[in-house]
């Protein structure tokens, strides 16, 4: 087998098979799969996005051949974490919002300002992070350069990709509970109406085709000269000028700027495996954190998703939540207490505060509820083992595409707290807290589970549910990601609508708020891979991203 790779979008799981198919590693994999996303899921991600890849290279020579690692072999027998956040414009002040707030996301994803400035608009936009980043990944890991890479996306952007269901249900979204309609990102600004809107103003629906010549224009360009064009060069040039003329805070200073940060993983435990997650201001802290509480219960006896499980895990989550509110933010300006929240002792603590029937209390100002699904994912393992999960995002798109560019910048300003003095209070260069865990696990022979996801606040508690799946449950990578989930990130217990109603009812009794989704995925799109019994990879793609899993064999 030449690798596993599953990612939401069967195009880009397709480039990635094929990378590997022609000799690529995970690495190549993986970054051709997140250009191609950036072309047939636009608003999911892109360019000037931002993310998190975890990488594990367990000793094969990546250096070696035509790639831009060079032959030394940098990079072999290493283990990283390339985050690249979204940084806050150098030119923001930490009160600048606070007269505007009208309240906060129940899902703890966003506050609610006058005018909606922070999730639409020029003002949302942080840094653009990931072509760097992915640029800098296949230079340190990879055997491909990023002119390898790019033809397929371009292919998508100039002859056009079918609008899938997960894409059309995001984009034609109406307002929810506060926030803006989906449909204002492609219909408020009057270039990126160009690129999305039907001739007759319709937003294109499932089965439509969509071009994006401009964008196939700008990577051909990058192909060229590179990713630096995009930071210091021409492309770099138009960007500032177009954000300066619609009232934006990011500088020339701060693209120039922008580059990945290269980290070791962090480390836990759960129940014989080592685990690897990723540092704040990403989620994997609180992965870590409800591992150690819930290793303190008996999963398996109380049944799969059973009134006293989902009770149990739920408690987890808020606790989680709790923490990540108020004690976990960028390590630049806030100190995190790492080594606390991931700790078998506050494990044992918080789990005996469950056992002894106390509910944990989210407090939220003025809430609003719902989901943030702006974010896409994708797990490579090939052939030598070396092992991918990298997620990246628009966090919620900010609508803005530039006049003859194509892609749209990101709009992670949302997620910042308008109110100063708080752990994701705004802060110039500041990195705002991000769900983002891709994760790996690890047994006495090696890697053994790859996972991660988009969606939003969701993130961490899809990933907790598949771990859980997979460790304690004994599922197959796809029984893993498709079980169905719930999700606790307030007060009130989320639940899909394939939990049993039996179970709602015994929730409730319990004193539990239940609300129950008309979707029967939700919560995340969760994306794994699994090491079998026979040494092999199988692969698991959510059902409700339209994504899939592809072996490659020969």
């Amino acid at each position: 087998m030449r690798g596993v790779i599953s990612a939401p979008q069967p195009e880009a799981a397709e480039a990635g098979a094929d990378v590997l198919r022609g000799g690529g590693n995970a690495v190549d994999a993986a970054v051709a799969c997140a250009l191609v996303q950036t072309a047939v899921d636009p608003l999911m991600c892109g360019v000037a996005g931002f993310g998190t890849m975890h990488v594990f290279l367990p000793g094969v020579d990546t250096g070696a051949g035509s790639g831009a690692g060079g032959a030394s072999g940098e990079g072999s027998g290493s283990h990283r974490v390339l985050d690249f956040h979204g940084r806050a414009p150098l030119a923001v002040r930490e009160d600048m919002w606070a007269d505007l707030v009208r309240g906060e996301a129940e899902d703890g994803f966003g506050f609610l300002l006058e005018g909606a400035v922070n999730e639409i608009g020029y003002q949302s936009i942080t840094t653009p992070m990931t072509l760097r980043a992915l640029d800098t990944a296949l230079g340190r890991y990879g055997n491909r350069r990023l002119s390898d890479l790019l033809p397929p996306a371009i292919e998508y952007c100039e002859d056009g990709f079918q609008v899938r269901p997960h894409v059309s249900a995001y984009w034609n979204e109406g307002p929810v509970w506060g926030r803006i309609a989906h449909t204002e990102y492609l219909t408020r600004f009057e270039a990126t109406r160009k690129v999305y809107l039907r001739p007759d103003g319709r937003v294109p629906g499932v089965g439509d085709a969509v071009r994006n010549p401009d964008m196939g224009r700008t990577y051909r360009r990058l192909a060229e000269h590179g990713a630096e064009d995009f930071y210091t060069g021409g492309i770099a040039a138009r960007i500032v000028a177009d954000l300066e003329r619609g009232g934006g805070l990011l500088s020339a200073e701060d693209l120039a700027r922008a580059a990945p940060e290269e980290t070791e993983p962090l480390w836990g435990t759960y129940r014989g495996h080592r685990v690897s997650t990723n540092r704040p201001p990403g989620g994997g802290v609180m992965v870590l954190e409800m591992l150690n509480i819930l290793e303190n219960f008996d999963l398996a006896a109380m049944g799969h998703n059973s009134p006293e499980y989902i009770a149990v895990v739920s408690e987890a989550m808020k606790i989680a939540t709790v923490d990540k509110d108020t004690r976990i933010g960028d390590p630049r300006h806030f100190e995190t207490p790492v080594a606390e929240l991931t700790s078998k002792e506050y494990g044992a603590r918080m789990a005996e505060r469950i056992r002894g029937g106390e509910k944990t209390h989210v407090p939220r100002l003025n809430a609003a509820g719902g989901e943030s699904k702006g974010t896409t994912h994708v797990c490579v393992v090939d052939g030598q083992g070396n092992c991918v999960s990298l997620t990246h995002s628009l966090g919620r798109p900010s609508g803005v595409v530039t006049e003859g560019l194509g892609f749209m910048y990101n709009g992670c300003m949302g997620v910042f707290d308008p109110r100063p003095g708080r752990a994701g209070s705004l802060a110039p260069g500041k990195a705002r807290f991000t769900a983002m865990c891709p994760t790996i696990l690890f047994d006495e022979e090696g890697p053994w589970y790859v996972v991660g996801a988009p969606g939003g606040t969701f993130i961490t508690m899809g990933v907790l549910q598949s771990i859980l799946n997979a460790v304690d449950f004994g599922m197959s990578a796809q029984e893993s990601v498709a079980a169905p989930r719930f999700c606790t990130t307030s007060d009130t217990i989320d639940v899909t609508n394939r939990i049993l109603r039996r179970t709602e009812r015994a929730l409730r009794d319990l004193g539990y708020p239940v609300r129950r989704s008309p979707l029967s995925f939700s919560f995340a799109g969760v994306h794994a891979l699994r090491r079998t019994a026979a040494g092999g990879w199988e692969g698991g793609a959510d059902p409700g991203r339209d994504g899939m899993a592809l072996a490659v064999w020969g």
